[in-house]
């Protein structure tokens, strides 16, 4: 476990205590006047964000990693390419070996350039599964944003982890929160998860609570009081297990099969928990955006999630299945 997972772990421990949390709580007094020097530069419009002639939809969330955002931006896209739109997503392209100083382009929403090494395992999977949307990774959203209309005649960006990139315009801001994790310790970088302080609920627009579970109803009461506290629209996102599938030949796994569980996501144990139908041998955890070598993986059936199968798909072996998640979101209201 390397220093990032140690603190994460310590992000969502409320008793958490020593003299290594206080240093983390001292560093986030820091972190914290530095967010907050950024976001008066904007408040006050003495900093501007830049416009693009397309309608800008930013998802994000107030907290790091894990909570869930991926399947939703894939979620909209596909409504509103439905709908005829053309849509782009713009990722930073966190974890890729492209360099995010340029404009790179993943897909052109007919065919797919880079694998997951190159993209970066989210870009990679939102190219698979938001089929049709054009998806983009680059530093500078502006200017990838910019290209995609000018490129691809884009009527609609979805801004793939943008509330926090204050330099892009936006004209709709929804904000995730895992039902569980919540604001962990509700202590600013390092000492919580937190990225900003919740001064920021002012600037959202609509607020989703992601409910990966098998009972939602935990989720629709918390969105149900955070929503008459906030004066915010709610919404629940519920993601649940669907089927293992083989990543080769697309095979379902049989529910009691024996499998060893593999990830290297931001929460890993609600993916563990999903597996509750099969037999798991043991569980074998990576850091998140882990980068995977076929001779670490143990013997026998690997079941792991679809961000990590993505960089599994060119290993020889042929005993590797991905879970299918559903994702049930209500997008026209949420978009509305």
């Amino acid at each position: 476990m390397n220093l990032k997972t140690q603190i994460t772990k310590i992000h969502y421990d409320k008793n958490a205590k020593g003299l290594f949390v206080a240093v983390l709580d001292f560093a986030a007094w820091f972190y914290g006047i530095g967010s907050g020097f950024k976001n008066v530069l904007y408040d006050k419009n003495i900093l501007k964000p830049k416009k693009v002639d397309a309608y800008v939809i930013s998802v994000g969330n107030l907290t790091t990693g894990g909570v869930g955002k991926t399947p939703v931006v894939a979620e909209i896209s596909k409504y509103l390419i439905a709908k005829g739109e053309k849509v782009a997503i713009v990722s930073r392209g966190y974890g890729g070996k492209l360099s995010n100083k340029n404009i790179n382009i993943i897909s052109d929403g007919k065919e797919i350039f880079y694998d997951a090494q190159m993209a970066g395992d989210e870009p990679y999977w939102l190219a698979g599964n938001a089929k049709g949307a054009v998806v983009i990774t680059s530093k500078n959203r502006y200017e990838a944003s910019k290209y995609a209309v000018e490129n691809f005649g884009v009527t609609k960006i979805i801004l793939d982890d943008g509330f926090q990139h204050r330099k892009l315009y936006r004209d709709l801001d929804i904000v995730l929160m895992d039902s569980e994790k919540t604001f962990g310790r509700e202590k600013l970088l390092p000492a919580g998860p937190l990225r900003e302080g919740f001064e920021a609920f002012g600037r959202i627009d609509k607020f989703v609570v992601v409910s990966k579970s098998f009972d939602h109803a935990k989720a629709q009461i918390l969105a149900n009081a955070m929503e008459k506290e906030m004066n915010i629209p709610f919404f629940v996102c519920k993601t649940e297990p669907d089927y293992i599938y083989n990543i080769k030949t697309g095979e379902k796994l049989n529910s009691g099969s024996k499998i060893s569980a593999v990830s290297g996501i931001g929460q890993p144990e609600q993916f563990y928990a999903f597996l509750k139908d099969y037999n798991i041998l043991n569980t074998v955890t990576f850091d998140d955006h882990h980068k995977y070598d076929e001779t670490e993986l143990p013997d026998g059936i690997i079941v792991t999630t679809e961000k990590d199968a993505v960089k599994m798909k060119n290993f020889q072996r042929d005993d590797i299945y991905a879970l299918k998640l559903k994702t049930v979101l209500d997008v026209e209201g949420l978009l509305s």
